[in-house]
C-alpha cells in the first residue's frame, strides 16, 4: 500500500527528483514565475510553500534548511528579507498555477507557476460604510416625509382632475340631448314649409287654368 507517498514521482529517480525541483524553486524564487508541464508545476507549488513558511519564520535554523535546498545564498537572503512583508498578511496560496495549454510536439499540458502578489495594504479590508452623524439621519427622516407628502398630494390632485373631468362630460350629455331633440323638429318643420311652397305654384297655375275654362 502507498501510504504517507503524497510527492509525484515523475517517472524519475529519487536523485533526478529532488535535483530538479531544487533547480526549479530556485528559478522560481529568482524570477518569480516559470513555464513548465501542469503535473510539475503543482508539485513545485509544494516546495515553493514549505520555503515560504520558513522565510516567515526567519530564525537561523529556517535559513540553513532554506540554504540546503535552493541552491543561490542571495536568493535565500532576499526571500528571507521580503517575506514578512510580502507573505505576511496571508497564511497560504502565495503561488498561482495558470494553464497555457498543449506544448507543439508531444501535446503536454503546460502552465504557468507565479507567485500571488498581495495587495499594498495586506488583508483585503471590507469596506465600511462611513456612520452619518445624528443630524443628517434627522435630515434624510424629513426629506423622506417631505416626499410622501407631495406624492400625497399629487395622488389627490390627480383623483380630484379625474372627479372634475367626470362631471363635466355628465353636465354635457343631457346639453346633448336636448340638442338632439330639438334638432329632428326643426327638420320636419322646414321639410313641411319646403313643401308648401314647392305647391304654392303648383296651386296657382290650377287656378289659372280654372279661370281661362270659365271664360271659354
Amino acid at each position: 500500500m502507498r501510504h504517507r507517498k503524497a510527492s509525484l514521482k515523475l517517472n524519475r529517480t529519487t536523485s533526478h527528483r529532488k535535483a530538479m525541483f531544487r533547480n526549479m524553486v530556485t528559478s522560481l524564487f529568482k524570477h518569480e514565475r516559470i513555464r513548465t508541464t501542469g503535473p510539475k508545476a503543482k508539485e513545485l507549488r509544494r516546495w515553493a510553500d514549505h520555503i515560504i513558511t520558513l522565510a516567515k519564520r526567519g530564525d537561523l535554523h529556517a535559513r540553513r534548511q532554506a540554504l540546503s535546498i535552493i541552491r543561490e545564498r542571495d536568493v535565500v537572503h532576499k526571500l528571507f528579507e521580503e517575506a514578512n512583508e510580502r507573505f505576511g498578511n496571508s497564511a497560504g496560496g502565495y503561488t498561482r498555477i495558470v494553464k497555457l495549454g498543449r506544448r507543439a510536439g508531444d501535446a503536454a499540458p503546460m502552465s504557468l507557476i507565479e507567485f500571488v502578489v498581495p495587495e499594498a495594504g495586506g488583508k483585503k479590508k471590507a469596506k465600511k460604510k462611513a456612520g452619518r452623524p445624528a443630524a443628517e439621519k434627522k435630515k434624510t427622516k424629513a426629506g423622506k416625509k417631505a416626499e410622501t407628502g407631495t406624492k400625497q398630494e399629487k395622488k389627490q390632485t390627480k383623483s380630484k382632475a379625474k372627479s372634475d373631468k367626470k362631471e363635466e362630460k355628465t353636465d354635457v350629455k343631457p346639453e346633448k340631448a336636448a340638442k338632439a331633440k330639438k334638432e329632428p323638429k326643426k327638420k320636419a318643420t322646414e321639410t313641411k314649409q319646403a313643401e308648401k311652397a314647392a305647391d304654392k305654384p303648383k296651386q296657382a297655375a290650377k287656378k289659372n287654368t280654372e279661370k281661362d275654362a270659365k271664360t271659354t
